[in-house]
């Protein structure tokens, strides 16, 4: 069996790593090659000519390796695939259904059901996904792996107080939790990165330095703090709303990020990656930020010292993309017959 995938243009860094570790595990583009800088309108035809062009280039024994949401062309790939006599394996990146009404978990799970293999974030979304009907055989992921050419700092020392990274989209609109906790916070400081803050907002500003967006390759290099905030929502009081809610089942982006920065992570208690932080010791859990002064203030040097270690480590195997190549080797294992 050979791994073959259509290469599409990626909308996230999380897709982009993906293909270029296909490229790595010497799997071949089905497609057309993506021209960089291209915009929406000529990629929608560079993807159809894509799929077009996957009816020849795909052979009877290979392993397809889908990206979902793939939101066009999902189930045509998918038929294509199995009428020239092939695989499909798709790697679940995002599960619309639990924010957006476009489709029901019903009409999703129906989609990918399309697979013969999915990979999916973690345990607790695979039980959903059983739960709610799914019936194609499921593999996890673990966590998202995350590539830069930069690598962090060895000799960092923690600042006293810790300072605590969270790095997105700043607007009150998307991270409304930041606009509540200026007064909650005591004993440490925030160290902010993206666009949209809005100081004016945030009440007590003094613990909260904004610097603005800076590039994922210098942020490895030197995220400028200590430990890296995984939070979504507007509540302090734990991940509320659509997304909020979502981070019980999956794996943020975000998280991989801070690990590869080094930094070990916070996490709300109740997020599916809670359970990856704690198993590994990268971090600490917490069910709302309103206890995030006393937590850090037990962190000694120590602790903090061999959750760092630790951050780096599991840093290092991001890197080398060791997550998704461990899941994809596992998948074809299963479809080749083997054990899971």
């Amino acid at each position: 069996m050979a791994l073959c995938y259509l290469l599409k243009k990626a909308p996230s860094k999380a897709k982009t790593d993906v293909d270029v570790l296909l490229r790595e595990m010497c799997a071949r583009n089905v497609g057309l090659s993506q021209p960089a800088g291209i915009g929406k309108f000529r990629d929608l035809f560079v993807t159809f000519g894509g799929v077009l062009r996957s009816v020849f280039a795909i052979r009877r024994g290979d392993i397809l390796v889908l990206q979902y949401n793939l939101r066009k062309y999902y189930t045509l790939m998918c038929r294509i695939a199995h009428w020239k006599g092939a695989k499909v394996v798709t790697l679940i990146h995002d599960l619309g259904s639990f924010y957006r009404s476009r489709h029901t978990p019903k009409q999703e799970i129906a989609r990918i059901g399309h697979s013969d293999y999915l990979i999916v974030h973690n345990d607790r979304m695979k039980q959903w996904l059983l739960d709610n009907g799914c019936k194609v055989p499921m593999g996890t992921l673990e966590i998202f792996d995350y590539l830069a050419p930069t690598a962090p700092v060895r000799d960092h020392v923690p600042s006293t107080p810790y300072g605590v990274v969270y790095a997105g989209t700043l607007k009150r609109k998307k991270s409304g939790f930041l606009y509540g906790l200026g007064s909650h916070i005591r004993s440490y400081r925030f160290v902010l990165y993206g666009g949209g803050f809005e100081p004016e907002e945030a009440g007590d500003t003094t613990r909260f330095d904004y610097r603005g967006f800076v590039s994922s390759d210098k942020l490895v290099a030197d995220p400028g703090g200590d430990f890296g905030l995984v939070w979504d929502g507007n509540s302090i009081d734990g991940c509320t709303g659509a997304r909020g809610e979502y981070t019980r089942y999956n794996n943020p982006h975000k998280c991989s990020l801070y690990l590869r920065c080094g930094l070990p992570v916070i996490i709300w208690k109740q997020a599916a990656m809670a359970e990856f932080v704690e198993q590994h010791g990268v971090g600490i859990t917490v069910e709302s930020l309103e206890e995030l002064d006393g937590a850090l203030e037990q962190v000694s040097p120590r602790q903090y010292s061999t959750m760092q270690n630790n951050a780096r480590e599991i840093g290092e195997r991001l890197a080398r993309g060791h997550y998704f190549k461990q899941a994809l080797d596992r998948a074809v294992a299963y479809l080749q017959g083997g054990a899971e």
